[in-house]
């Protein structure tokens, strides 16, 4: 057998040939079947704009950007979820059971009064199987931990945490008034509780070293995440960091897309082997791009250049793991 066969017949320790964990095979190792995520924006706020942490938001935080068009806080709960069905099911025809993601700004920030009436409303559309809950690692208390432990014993219930960066610095930089050692415990509790845990993180920040991205492909590795979400900062218009980048562009280095490809499989190669990936690279649409992206190229396209690079350096997640 030639060895270019004997490497497309390579299993890799998530189960599949792919040469990373995807996150569409984790959730059917969880349901059995394939499962969509519907976005919803729930009219949530969040302490960075508010007051209560601090005003204004991160510094490259519009979250127009990445809302798809059905999602819009007007709309009831339910509206938007049978809204994104809809438009799942012309898009994804395989789509049959779905996740409600609720993911505009910080999803566990309000009274859990408040809370459980938007989460029960969400798990009361047909074909919902649970939900995927976006938030802040210092908007969780005990209450609303303890709550959604008592929930995920009837339906899926995952927490997606915005990391975005290993280094305090990089907080503080960017605005998002909290450290990473908060990040760390709002993880731990979580997967204490027996709730899946995932991550946000962004991959040149600035100030960043390639060898400090790197390095947190091995921080996280060390933490109990089941999924992660990588994409490359993107200058987003109407930010206070589009303002920063137009004053100094000399602050920011911008990947062009064959060295970003380079980054994410040197990180993947530093990646425990079982944290799904659900997420590598992101493009807000081009009207939202303050400064050049990766041209008009889908994100699922670019997807593919990554697995067929991964080919070429016959290389995978994990590959360079230390156990």
């Amino acid at each position: 057998m030639a060895e270019a066969e004997k490497q497309d017949q390579r299993i890799f320790p998530w189960g599949t040939g792919q040469r990373y964990y995807q996150a569409a095979a984790y959730y059917r190792s969880v349901f059995g079947e394939r499962v969509q995520k519907l976005s919803l924006d729930a009219g949530f706020t969040c302490p960075n704009r508010d007051g209560k942490v601090g005003r204004g938001g991160c510094t490259y935080c519009n979250n127009s950007a990445f809302n798809p068009s059905y999602c819009h806080p007007a709309k009831p709960v339910v509206q938007q979820l049978r809204e994104g069905m809809e438009f799942h099911r012309k898009r994804y025809r395989r789509a049959g059971k779905y996740l409600a993601y609720f993911q505009a700004y910080t999803n566990t920030y309000a009274p859990l009064e408040v809370l459980r009436e938007k989460y029960e409303e969400a798990l009361s559309v047909d074909g919902i199987m649970g939900l995927i809950i976006s938030t802040r690692p210092d908007c969780v208390d005990e209450a609303t931990l303890d709550y959604l432990e008592k929930m995920s014993r009837k339906v899926f219930v995952g927490l997606e945490y915005g990391i975005e960066s290993c280094y305090d610095r990089s907080l503080k930089r960017v605005n998002r008034r909290h450290t990473f050692a908060r990040s760390v415990r709002a993880i731990q509790a979580t997967a204490e509780r027996g709730l899946p845990v995932g991550a946000h993180l962004i991959l040149g920040l600035p100030g960043e070293s390639e060898k400090e991205m790197l390095a947190e492909a091995t921080l996280l590795s060390g933490l109990p995440l089941d999924i992660i979400k990588l994409h490359q900062l993107q200058i987003i218009v109407q930010t206070a960091m589009a303002k920063e980048y137009h004053k100094h562009p000399e602050h920011f280095h911008l990947f062009v897309w064959e060295e970003y490809r380079e980054l994410v499989i040197d990180f993947l190669e530093r990646l425990r082997p079982d944290i799904a990936v659900e997420r590598l690279v992101s493009e807000a649409p081009p009207r939202y791009l303050a400064a050049p992206g990766f041209g008009r190229k889908r994100p699922d396209v670019l997807m593919q250049d990554i697995l067929q690079r991964m080919e070429e350096r016959d290389t995978w997640q994990g590959k360079l793991r230390k156990v």
